[in-house]
């Protein structure tokens, strides 16, 4: 069962998250003002409310997790949102990336091919006074090409490289973050897409992801 009070205590224990990414390097204050604004326990079943303002992944069920704060933190930060920007993300699960992407302003559409946690998501009361996010059931790897172009894209799984349909999907000026690499450890990377369509590509630090799988998952 979720919870669904956000108390003097969980705000004081968010506070003390967010002095902990910040102390580990996020310095975008949009960026942690969004993440103490909501309540992450919310994501997770009453039984873990301590264990959700603890700076760790956690599993959602169908090999998926929600991802560790300073990881979504990152991600957000080196996304550069500005308000009203539309973002494809490429991986829903628990929801709190996307409303993340929400709290800064974005326009966010958001895919999980797990058919579990789209629906989980879609009977989750919280998330509808998040009304500039929208879900869909789908395969990352073909993002949202009636939906496109996208300001930013983000992909919360590790692929094994840059999906060339996703670049597709991304305005000239875009950026997309998306963590590569095969194996257990992936590089953080950056790739803008010029106006001329050159990709720029900056890569950044080490970190685990679960993989990024095609298709969909009923």
């Amino acid at each position: 069962m979720r919870p669904t009070e956000d108390t003097y205590r969980h705000k004081g224990l968010r506070k003390k998250l967010v002095q902990g990414i910040q102390a580990k390097g996020i310095s975008d204050e949009r960026v942690l003002a969004a993440i103490l604004e909501i309540p992450r326990h919310f994501f997770l079943d009453s039984a873990f409310d301590e264990k959700a303002y603890e700076d760790i992944a956690f599993p959602i069920g169908e090999g998926q997790t929600i991802s560790q704060p300073y990881t979504v933190a990152y991600q957000s930060q080196l996304l550069e949102i500005k308000p009203f920007q539309k973002v494809l993300e490429i991986g829903t699960g628990s929801a709190y990336q996307a409303v993340v992407l929400a709290e800064l302003g974005a326009h966010v559409y958001t895919i999980e091919r797990q058919k579990k946690l789209f629906e989980a998501n879609k009977s989750f009361p919280w998330l509808k006074k998040y009304s500039s996010i929208k879900y869909f059931y789908g395969d990352g790897y073909q993002g949202l090409p009636t939906y496109a172009p996208f300001d930013r894209v983000i992909i919360t799984a590790a692929a094994p490289e840059v999906p060339a349909k996703l670049i597709e999907q991304l305005k000239p000026g875009g950026i997309m973050v998306i963590p590569v690499g095969a194996g257990d450890v992936q590089l953080m990377k950056r790739i803008t897409k010029l106006d001329n369509g050159v990709l720029k590509e900056e890569v950044f630090d080490r970190f685990s992801f679960v993989p990024m799988l095609g298709g969909r998952n009923s």
